[in-house]
Parts: structure tokens; C-alpha cells; sequence
């Protein structure tokens, strides 16, 4: 999969993958991807950490399957 420098350009995991299909708001998918990108790196950083929270606190679902498809890896 190609890559801007450091940071996943598409979804690692099929849940994101799905749910992308859904979502027509680039900000939305942007923050999803940070997170599941988040989740794969555990980037270190508070602005990181602060960022992946909220977007975990408002999909505790899907941050909970991503995390769960990524540790299965």
C-alpha cells in the first residue's frame, strides 16, 4: 500500500475499509484514519494521544474493532 512518509495513505483493516465506504465527510475520514494509523504505530506525542482519544471516545465501537483487527495481525 503506498505511503506519504511516515503516515498510511489507505485503511490497514477491512472494518475501516467498510466504514470508509459509508463516509462522505473527508474531515470524518481523515480522523479515522489517524486513528486505526494511531492504533498500528502507537505514535508517541500528547497532540497524538489527545487527538486518538476524542475520535475513540466519539466511535468506541469502531476504535475497539480496529484495535481488536490490528492485534490480530
Amino acid at each position: 500500500m503506498p505511503t506519504n512518509g511516515d503516515e498510511q495513505v489507505g485503511p490497514r483493516t477491512e472494518v475501516l475499509r467498510r466504514v470508509l465506504r459509508t463516509v462522505r465527510d473527508e474531515s470524518i475520514a481523515a480522523d479515522l484514519l489517524f486513528l486505526e494509523d494511531w492504533w498500528a504505530q502507537q505514535r508517541q506525542g500528547i497532540a497524538d494521544y489527545l487527538r486518538a482519544s476524542q475520535i475513540r471516545r466519539a466511535n468506541p465501537t469502531l476504535a475497539e474493532e480496529i484495535r481488536a483487527e490490528l492485534d490480530r495481525r
